[in-house]
């Protein structure tokens, strides 16, 4: 049996997840971080991105976050996010609204234009997508 490590995914609204891995993957700030069980103790600010929980070698769950906070302790990794979601649970059609939304706010760029705004929308538009994709690639 392998080694695993306890992780919980919190929300402002609820815990999404809260069970063993055998490994983590999750978007800090500074790049993608990989989190085995005995890792050294670290806190780190996420993006918004795609979190990638692997149960064991054939069961892999996928969750998306809006960015928030990832603590590691050698034995529990914890994601504290204001918007925490499975992957399955995304809105593929609303995503895409957004970032076509989004994407048009900052071609037009009028007087009233909140450009860190925009960005912000867009980049967690393709943070769901992104995250939809590998929903799909781990179901084929």
């Amino acid at each position: 049996m392998a080694m695993t490590i306890h992780v919980d995914i919190v929300s402002a609204e609820a815990q999404i997840f809260s069970g063993l891995a055998e490994m983590v993957i999750a978007p800090a700030e500074k790049g993608e971080v990989g989190i085995l069980p005995r890792h050294a103790p670290l806190l780190t600010t996420l993006r918004a991105g795609d979190i990638r929980v692997k149960i064991n070698a054939q069961e892999e769950e996928i969750f998306y976050v809006s960015g928030g906070m990832l603590e590691v302790q050698p034995h529990k990794v914890t994601v504290l996010s204001d918007t925490a979601l499975r992957a399955h649970d995304l809105d593929e059609e609303a995503a895409l609204e957004a970032k076509q939304r989004a994407e048009q706010l900052l071609q037009n760029r009028q007087a009233a234009f909140d450009y860190a705004k925009a960005q912000a929308e867009l980049a967690e538009a393709i943070a769901q997508l992104r995250a939809i994709e590998k929903l799909r690639k781990i179901k084929r």
